[in-house]
């Protein structure tokens, strides 16, 4: 073969990668979160054919949202943090106007109001998993950090809100973690040691007097947490079935699709809250290691890229998404172990469900959309 023809063929080879990098680029999609988000979706598919008990049609309305979801990812990945941020303060509006509206003309479903039916079933309160962290980077774009004081009582009021709002639908898991995604933007903005210790010994008489709020079935939630043994056919019922489920997988677990408390109907909400434990039954620990793996990387990147924003705006809300994220499978996992109360947060990206996939997914895409627009060192 001629030096020319190898220069030929070798170009032959490069072209097809460079361009699917060319796409990538144009897409503006982030290629190791993208895997990594991708290959969650892939593992949680497989959980979740065993979890609805080898259901194809099941399977199948999951597959159909994780591509909505896909789609969402990218349709948001093409707009720029500049554009985001001008629309930030209308998106939180329309999204507490939609919270009012779930009160008053919201569908009832398991004794709570928490969706609308406008043509599509959805839930306001996810997309406010957005908004409020989104607002609150909004806030503080073009003001001193780290905030000033009578900037925190205002981003107190924009967090509020919404907590309060969705709380009475009822929805504490929800309004806990929109909480929570507001007050890590304040955290990455710089707030003083002193302060996070101050909030967090007023924690202890909030939590006495969100006690007098809460309905009796939350109430019992937490007092299960402390001694599930003492109802375990009623209150305690779950999470014993869940420790049962995840303990008996052992190192490599049963093996998929025979898992014995999921498919002879023990566990109970095993295709939602608590489809970790399906994960821990019959892919064991390496089962359950590997995902948690996929779910820092997937963190970690966020982070990094949170670390390469441009603005203040960008680099507080990758963050916050970031963090939030973490703080979802958290809760989850913690649950399903018995380490906290149930809460009824379903495991991300794995758990059937479709807005909270989309909104998810979505927030990824403002990930991606960030680190397009991140700030480039001068060569």
């Amino acid at each position: 073969m001629r030096l020319t023809d190898s220069h030929h063929l070798l170009a032959s080879r490069e072209a097809p990668l460079s361009d699917v990098s060319g796409t990538i680029r144009r897409l503006n999609i982030d290629g190791p979160l993208f895997v990594g988000l991708l290959l969650i979706c892939i593992l949680g598919l497989f959980v979740m054919y065993s979890a609805v008990g080898e259901n194809n049609r099941l399977l199948l309305n999951q597959i159909i949202r994780l591509s909505v979801a896909i789609v969402a990812m990218l349709m948001v990945a093409q707009l720029p943090p500049d554009f985001l941020r001008r629309w930030t303060p209308w998106a939180y509006l329309a999204g507490l106007a939609l919270l009012l509206l779930v009160l008053t003309k919201g569908d009832i479903g398991q004794g709570a109001r928490r969706w609308l039916n406008l043509g599509i079933r959805f839930q306001p309160s996810e997309a406010m998993k957005l908004a409020v962290p989104m607002m609150t980077a909004w806030f503080l774009h073009d003001r001193q950090l780290p905030p000033r004081a009578s900037d925190l009582l205002i981003i107190a009021l924009l967090i509020a809100v919404p907590t309060y709002l969705i709380a009475r639908q009822p929805d504490l898991g929800t309004s806990l973690l929109i909480a929570a995604s507001g007050v890590i933007v304040i955290v990455l903005a710089g707030i003083s040691f002193r302060l996070i210790a101050g909030l967090g010994a007023l924690a202890i008489p909030g939590a006495l007097v969100l006690w007098n709020f809460m309905k009796d079935y939350q109430k019992q939630r937490v007092l299960t947490l402390f001694n599930p043994d003492s109802d375990p056919l009623g209150a305690g019922y779950n999470i014993i079935q869940s420790k049962i489920a995840i303990g008996s997988g052992g190192l490599f677990g049963k093996g998929w699709t025979n898992g014995s408390q999921s498919h002879l109907e023990f566990l109970p909400e095993r295709d939602t809250d608590f489809i970790f434990a399906v994960l821990g039954e019959e892919f064991g620990l390496f089962g359950v290691l590997t995902l948690l793996a996929l779910y820092m990387f997937v963190i970690g990147r966020g982070l990094y890229i949170a670390a390469q924003a441009r603005d203040t705006y960008s680099r507080l809300l990758a963050g916050s998404i970031s963090l939030t994220f973490l703080v979802y499978v958290f809760v989850n996992t913690a649950m399903v172990t018995g380490l906290v109360p149930v809460v009824g947060v379903p495991l991300p990206l794995v758990s059937f469900g479709g807005t909270s996939m989309v909104t998810l997914m979505a927030g990824f895409g403002i990930l991606m959309s960030i680190h397009s627009h991140r700030k480039l060192l001068p060569h």
